[in-house]
């Protein structure tokens, strides 16, 4: 690696579209040939849908291929299946074993070989690089660190850019580390960050003076507003992430204008709600998998059109201001954290950009939940919005009500109807310090959860 340019493999990350079009077609043929003759699933699969592993030859023929979903994956894996079918190589070529956390049931089993942790860690190395990190830095990790790869995909990636990780897990870790070992940057979440920050402060640290000078968040998708709120209190830019245990691993470059995709090694297509189109670009769809391996190599696990769950919009595929030739996303929403009302769609992403408009920080603490209930006319709904204030007693409480009403309705329009015809409503609660219901959770709480 040039550390003097801000790329970590330049030949691939600012290759020419044309050119990287036809690697991926390459990668696209290799692939299925390889699922084919090492995937128990995907041989059974392809005959299955009498699917001829040699037709589909270019990014457009997978649209040919059924999506599979999570469901799929656990059908077809113990304790509903003796073998682990999607399981592509041999137990000797096996180098860990990883499972999802299984909120919506078994959890989903993924093998990687040796090979396949190099090209995850590759994955994340473009992204740290494009982000500005390099040799000297120190960097903490507040992600767990187990049957989850993130943040081991992380550390092997730091060792080929010579970065320092500090490997927390949580960012609760004691306030001397940073004072000790005077970290340059912190992974972890929205709020285990402002949380950070607040402790800093209560201890008579500086955030802004720390000598942090990048946060990268990962996990989930937030509001801008939320981000530049932590990017205000820390002082430095915040990069965005997005990772799965799939494969994915995607990230904001430091023009922080989207996501840009590693697409040599992750085939990432858009399709409409029922999975049976792609979408144009600059238009939502579900965001469907694909892992796309190079010419030759081996992997533990891999996946053809996998339907993730989540959404997302292709912004553009041409050449980013940094340089970088790979298409750029929105930051993915999840499926399961949207919901309609009035036939319009709204996330709890929707909810947090009203928490944290302008003027509303001066009271809230930025944590929030919200509630949807069905009110007691037919048709009517109730959505409840729970915030934390540092003091109750001087909070702005109408002031408050009215940011968020107008960011939440402003492109809402069959909403904004609803709420003034009365057949929507909005309801407020401010609590104190920790008086929220999702401190009595254990786990990530849900901070918007249907009660309808």
């Amino acid at each position: 690696m040039d550390i003097s340019k801000p790329y970590f493999n330049p030949e691939i990350e600012t290759m020419e579209r044309g050119e990287l079009d036809a690697l991926i077609e390459e990668r696209v043929r290799y692939t299925v040939k390889y699922a084919a003759e090492n995937s128990l699933f995907y041989r059974k699969w392809f005959e299955k849908h009498g699917i001829k592993p040699g037709d589909i030859k270019a990014h457009e023929d997978l649209q040919e291929l059924p999506v599979i979903s999570g469901k799929t994956i656990r059908e077809n894996q113990p304790p509903e299946m003796k073998d682990f079918m999607f399981k592509s190589v041999g137990w000797e070529d096996v180098f860990t074993i990883h499972e999802t956390s299984g909120t919506s049931g078994t959890p989903k089993s993924f093998f990687l070989t040796w090979e396949d942790w190099e090209r995850y860690a590759e994955k994340y190395a473009r992204i740290f690089r494009s982000q500005g990190f390099g040799p000297g830095d120190r960097v903490v990790i507040c992600a767990s660190y187990g049957m989850n790869v993130g943040a081991n995909t992380m550390t092997l990636a730091a060792r080929q850019l010579g970065m320092s990780i500090i490997p927390e897990g949580k960012c609760t870790f004691p306030l001397r580390i940073i004072e000790a070992y005077k970290p340059t940057g912190i992974v972890g979440s929205v709020f285990k960050l402002l949380n950070l920050a607040k402790r800093m402060k209560a201890e008579g640290l500086v955030p802004e003076e720390s000598g942090i000078n990048k946060l990268v968040v990962g996990g989930e998708s937030f509001a801008d507003e939320s981000r530049n709120y932590l990017s205000e209190i820390w002082g430095c830019p915040v990069y965005n992430t997005y990772g799965s245990t799939e494969g994915t691993m995607c990230g904001e470059c430091s023009e922080i204008t989207g996501l840009h995709v590693p697409e040599d090694v992750v085939h990432l297509d858009v399709y409409d709600p029922h999975l049976k189109n792609f979408v144009p670009d600059g238009d939502c769809g579900r965001i469907v998998l694909s892992t796309l391996l190079p010419v030759g190599a081996k992997a533990g696990n891999l996946l053809l059109n996998y339907d993730t769950d989540d959404t997302t919009v292709v912004l553009t595929r041409k050449t980013c201001s940094c340089g970088r030739t790979h298409m750029k996303i929105m930051t993915p929403q999840r499926e399961a954290e949207t919901f309609w009302i009035e036939g319009t769609p709204f996330n709890r992403v929707d909810v947090e950009r009203g928490v944290f408009q302008s003027g509303n920080m001066d009271y809230l603490t930025g944590e929030y939940e919200a509630f949807l209930y069905g009110g007691e006319d037919e048709g009517e709904t109730i959505l409840r919005v729970s915030m934390e204030c540092e003091n109750p007693d001087t909070c702005d409480r109408d002031l408050i009500k009215e940011n968020f009403i107008r960011s939440f309705l402003k492109y809402k329009h069959p909403l904004s109807r609803a709420y003034e015809d009365d057949t929507f409503k909005i309801l407020f609660n401010f609590t104190g310090p920790r008086g929220l219901e999702l401190y009595k959770i254990k786990g990530r709480p849900k901070r918007l959860v249907d009660r309808r």
